[in-house]
């Protein structure tokens, strides 16, 4: 990275963009992967099952993590 040694860094803007890539990794690895791997070990049919499932799990995933952003709002 190219940063200014003058030029302040806002530390926390930095940290919060690299929570949220962070969160869209971990969600698009358990929907895909977990997906690739019920279609592999079972069958296309259980993986449908499975998809519509792992897609709850990273909506309570991503409904947790605006929890705690809102908490982290209202604390400031």
């Amino acid at each position: 990275m190219n940063h200014d040694p003058g030029k302040p860094t806002d530390l926390r803007a930095r940290r919060r963009r690299e929570q949220r890539r962070l969160f869209w990794i971990v969600a698009v690895f358990l929907v895909l992967v977990g997906s690739v791997a019920i279609a592999l070990a079972y069958d296309l049919s259980a993986a449908a099952l499975g998809l519509v499932c792992l897609l709850t799990g990273a909506g309570v995933l991503g409904l947790l993590w605006l929890i705690l952003l809102l908490i982290e709002r209202l604390a400031r």
